[in-house]
């Protein structure tokens, strides 16, 4: 049977969503979630959205994008492009559809002026932070054998609260913390103004975007923990369901560089899950850290245990 490929038409994205759960179901996606992080991102092109046919039904994807809208400030990135998302219909593997996919995503970069496109390390609508080699194994294979090479490595851990209480010694650092003048606790909304200036200046331009964004689409204030020191100073902060809603999913969560070491990341993050377990909670689970970081070994220690190893990859556009 003949495979075509074409760009992006109004009427695919049912389609898409369908075929991407048959070729990925442990990583499945409903069409309204492909709507909200694909077609409704504000960087999408439909014409970086590659789909291949072959008798007149869908079979397989490949989404390249470019900055359209600065992440931070005035710079567009323009050497840099994404590739969030490939997948081929499982009946119709092996037959090249999947590297042709690939291949036009590439060339329509390149075409652009972008130099180096990552696999799949896209912000602000990321699905996975990278490639789990470990479960798509000939995904990876394909990518390599395309120019892409490791770029470095993150973990997605996950922590089960089924059986989680604040441990006694937070709960007496945090007394001795309030004691002394700190502020542990749900912000007000004037204190989302600081939040959203050191999450933005001091860690990443998309953790201030996902924080301002989510408590626009109306987060209750109780889903975050902030620290201010006896000076009001504000050095902190721990959350939960910033990114689409998702009460169980942990972060954006940070510490100003001045304050690490001294046990107050641990102190918010135990706050936090204390919260997500009142809330309901049965787990706490995050996309990306990296292993050995900091945070990484905090984490560990902390009880949270590594379910997926995620490879970010780039490569030449030039194929």
């Amino acid at each position: 049977m003949d495979t075509s490929i074409r760009t992006f038409a109004p009427g695919d994205g049912r389609q898409l969503a369908r075929v991407w759960t048959a070729a990925a179901p442990a990583d499945g996606i409903t069409y309204d979630r492909f709507r909200d992080l694909v077609l409704l991102d504000r960087n999408f092109d439909p014409n970086g959205l590659f789909v291949a046919e072959a008798g007149g039904r869908i079979i397989g994807c490949a989404y390249a994008v470019r900055r359209r809208i600065a992440a931070s400030g005035a710079d567009l990135e323009p050497d840099s492009g994404w590739i969030p998302f490939f997948f081929v219909d499982p009946d119709h593997r092996r037959a090249g559809t999947g590297r042709a996919l690939l291949q036009s995503a590439l060339r329509w970069l390149h075409q652009l002026g972008v130099t180096t496109a990552y696999f799949s390390s896209y912000t602000p609508n990321y699905f996975l932070p990278g490639l789990d080699e470990a479960r798509y194994p000939a995904a990876g294979a394909l990518l390599r054998s395309l120019g892409f090479e490791q770029q470095y490595q993150s973990v997605a851990m996950d922590m089960s609260l089924n059986d989680y209480a604040l441990p006694d010694r937070i709960r007496e650092r945090v007394k001795s913390l309030r004691a002394e003048g700190w502020y542990l606790g749900s912000p007000d909304g004037d204190d989302l103004v600081d939040l959203v200036d050191i999450a933005g200046t001091r860690f990443n331009p998309d953790w201030a975007r996902a924080i301002r964004e989510s408590f626009l689409m109306g987060l209750p204030l109780e889903r975050i923990i902030v620290c201010r020191d006896p000076e009001q100073r504000m050095l902190g902060w721990a959350m939960h369901g910033a990114y689409e809603n998702v009460l169980e999913r942990f972060g954006p969560f940070g510490v100003l560089s001045e304050s690490r070491g001294t046990g107050l990341g641990e102190v918010l993050l135990h706050l936090t899950l204390e919260r997500m377990k009142s809330l309901g909670g049965h787990s706490a689970w995050f996309l990306w850290t990296g292993e050995e970081s900091p945070a990484g070994h905090l984490y560990l220690k902390t009880g949270f245990g590594i379910t997926r190893t995620f490879t970010i990859m780039h490569a030449n556009t030039a194929v």
